[in-house]
């Protein structure tokens, strides 16, 4: 193609150059631009015989490879190269991995969340990689789902906010600044309402329930600029969101007005024809996916030849495809791609990785992610005098590197290229408090218990697709050697910190856990631990909240740590040591028991009594806990005003004290309860949280703003309103604050 086509002239609009460029098209070249295939295949085939508009888990040596096969294309429409940068730029060997998205959901702090992706994106961005799948908006509702650890939680207030803060940090100053990259919202929408808690099942939502709790943190980032959405592999009342036009067409693109490129998640336009059988064969998949407004389709081979055919057929015209086309390639112009197709910079890759400020970074965000879940006194450790001298430091994961850094981290099979990160730049908590603690201390080391094996699955080693099975998790018997081992380091130590959790074949897609109780060796650890009579403290390296045993939640401090990134267990070492305030507020409850599932703070009112007739339904810990080494007094808590009108504002104020003898960042939390509802509603929802820092002895009054239009219900015909009527302002240490200040207020209607 000649080099003075008009779709190659950078003075010409956007517009005149993608409609130059369509006109070139064939019908094949735009079905080719419509799929983004997984760079591990074949690449002459996939690049230039298929002309892939989208790749995916593309390899530093074969992402180069492709650049240079697209040159040899006729049209040469540069690659739009997608990734899985989670929590960091996973795939890349050195890149900064840091905390997951739910332990970072501790912070509650969007500043350091958007902090986070501007760094992944510059990383990102020098690679060669031009979009994320990321931020997940998902709710969690089941604990036993694989991908509680993608989310930012339980409440979609919170969601919200740390979900627009990432987009805003991915997406930088725009998609022409060469460190942007794009955000994905994800899994849109309702993905997590899983029945049991198995991933990708049916979604068991009505509408209402829809609009009151899944949709308004997408919208929310659908307003803040979000240029990708990626559909969720499930049915939503027995019809899959891949092709649900009411989701898309009537909500996401009416409603709100979307403008921004719709992505199917892995094979969702296969699996309808395959998995989900709701289409006859990949002709008809193919042909229902356009028609419902997807644009690009990933890692579904077979629509190629299925949409080709579905034209040919007659289910589709041409002009069908043009919608989704025009919409990819805007998105391969607006981050100048044509112009400047953005390969791999080993310039900036030697430069912008991994470096010195971003490192600190990822220290600061494992420092706020650590949450204090109980604490009698003991931390944090004493570590001037005499009182301290041995720390026996035992569990399978004080010194698991990889097991550290999490899913989405390069050792979690997802890039076959990296089976993890260098050791060299992760810290564990062996390495953290061996550093960390005082010169005279003695810090031993016992394994303790092992966790888990693996088996092949008996059905075979891949999918229908051919994507590789997970193999079977095998518990590990507690080994009487080991424990033996740890606790005759815990009966010679002053303390012994017992590091247990999951491990990463029990985490992500298609990993959900029919429990989630520590499973192995490690809850004989702990009771044998506990029997010492040593202080025992214990740090839950979890992915997602564990059912604790008594001898854990009995010890002497519980913290839980997520999966903290490279740069946690200094972290966590310095917490322990008392060099760092615990200032972490749980984004999730925890359970008590797996059958009281699900156990998040905003359920609906109404049941029979308030707990089952042989155990609690009261969380383990819940939603906004979070210990400190100070003490936080709230007082004296004003309503300007305790009658609103419809279109106005509630506003009041409170003093926050710090009485103790250590700073800490407090987390003001504010619930609403809406007394008297047309339907059924939940008994409190976060409407608004501030953090206050606040050194010893300091007050600071807190000034709360709540525009009473966001004082809504979803009512019986789902619509979003607000109802006059008596509302009761909390403002609260976490949603089950027993001490927390409370105002009525009266909302007056029009």
């Amino acid at each position: 193609m000649s080099d003075d086509a008009a779709y190659r002239n950078p003075q010409l609009s956007i517009d005149e150059r993608i409609a130059d460029l369509m006109r070139r098209m064939t019908v094949e070249e735009k079905v080719g631009q419509m799929m983004q295939l997984d760079a591990r295949e074949n690449l002459e085939e996939i690049v230039v015989e298929v002309g892939v508009g989208s790749l995916l888990h593309t390899s530093p040596e074969r992402l180069r490879r492709a650049h240079d096969l697209v040159a040899t294309t006729r049209l040469g429409i540069p690659l739009l190269v997608g990734e899985d940068c989670i929590h960091g730029h996973s795939f890349w060997e050195g890149a900064t991995i840091f905390p997951t998205q739910l332990a970072m959901a501790a912070s509650w702090d969007a500043d350091l969340l958007e902090r986070v992706a501007r760094v992944t994106a510059i990383e990102a961005a020098a690679t060669g990689i031009h979009w994320t799948f990321s931020p997940v908006l998902c709710i969690a509702r089941d604990l036993r789902w694989g991908r509680v650890d993608e989310t930012f939680g339980e409440d979609p207030l919170l969601i919200g906010e740390l979900a627009a803060a990432m987009v805003r940090g991915y997406q930088g100053d725009g998609l022409a600044d060469p460190t942007a990259i794009l955000a994905t919202a994800k899994h849109f929408a309702g993905y997590s309402e899983t029945q049991g808690g198995r991933d990708a099942s049916e979604a068991d939502i009505s509408r209402r329930k829809l609009r009151s709790w899944f949709l308004p943190p997408f919208e929310k980032v659908a307003r803040a600029g979000c240029r990708t959405f990626m559909l969720g592999y499930q049915a939503i009342d027995g019809v899959p969101v891949t092709i649900n036009s009411w989701l898309l067409d009537e909500v996401l693109r009416g409603e709100w007005g979307y403008t921004g490129t719709l992505v199917t998640d892995w094979d969702n336009v296969g699996r309808l024809a395959w998995e989900q059988k709701v289409q006859p064969d990949y002709t008809h998949a193919a042909a229902a996916a356009v028609r419902a407004g997807n644009d690009l389709v990933m890692t579904t081979p077979g629509f190629y030849e299925g949409a080709l055919a579905a034209i040919r057929a007659g289910m589709l015209a041409e002009s069908d495809l043009d919608r989704a086309v025009s919409r990819i390639l805007r998105l391969k112009f607006e981050l100048g791609l044509f112009d400047d197709p953005r390969r791999p910079d080993d310039e900036r890759i030697g430069t912008v990785i991994a470096t010195a400020e971003h490192t600190e970074l990822n220290l600061e965000a494992a420092r706020r992610s650590l949450v204090l879940l109980s604490n009698d006194g003991v931390l944090p450790l004493p570590v001037e005098g005499a009182g301290v001298k041995r720390v026996a430091v035992v569990g399978p994961l004080a010194d698991d590197a990889q097991t550290q850094l999490g899913d989405w981290a390069g050792g979690s099979g997802q890039a076959g290229w990296l089976d993890g990160q260098p050791r060299e730049q992760i810290v564990t908590f062996l390495d953290g408090l061996r550093t960390q603690a005082p010169a005279d201390w003695t810090i031993t080391h016992a394994v303790g218990a092992e966790i888990l094996t693996l088996e092949p699955d008996p059905r075979g080693d891949t999918f229908h697709d051919g994507q590789p099975r997970p193999p079977v998790v095998v518990p590990c018997d507690p080994d009487e050697r080991l424990i033996a081992e740890a606790v005759a380091q815990a009966n010679g130590a002053d303390y012994v910190v017992a590091v247990v959790g999951d491990r990463i074949e029990l985490v992500g897609e298609g990993r959900s856990t029919a429990t989630l109780e520590l499973i192995g060796g490690q809850v004989a650890l702990l009771d044998a631990l506990a029997e010492t009579g040593t202080p025992m403290i214990v740090v839950l390296m979890a992915s997602k909240p564990l059912v604790l045993p008594p001898s854990a939640l009995n010890a002497a401090a519980v913290v839980w740590v997520g999966n903290p990134g490279m740069q946690g267990g200094r972290a966590i070492a310095e917490l322990l040591l008392g060099q760092i305030e615990p200032t972490g507020r749980l984004p999730i409850s925890f359970a008590r028991h797996v059958g009281q599932q699900p156990t998040y703070y905003n359920q609906l009112r109404g049941q029979h009594g308030d707990r089952y007739a042989d155990l609690t339904q009261d969380p383990a810990f819940p939603f906004g806990h979070g210990l400190s080494y100070t003490t936080v007094e709230y007082e004296d808590l004003r309503l300007e005003s305790d009658e609103v009108d419809a279109d106005g504002v509630v506003r009041a104020s409170l003093t926050v004290r710090n009485s103790g003898v250590r700073p800490t960042r407090e987390t003001v939390q504010v619930y609403v309860t809406d007394c008297v509802t047309s339907v059924s509603w939940a008994e409190q929802e976060l409407k608004g949280f501030q953090l206050v820092d606040l050194q010893p002895g300091e007050a600071k009054r807190v000034e709360i703003e709540l525009p009473v239009s966001d004082l809504t219900i979803v009512d019986a015909q789902a619509r979003r309103i607000v109802e006059p009527g008596q509302f009761i302002l909390r403002v609260a240490r976490s949603s089950r604050d027993p001490h927390a200040p409370q105002a009525l207020v009266e909302l007056r209607s029009r």
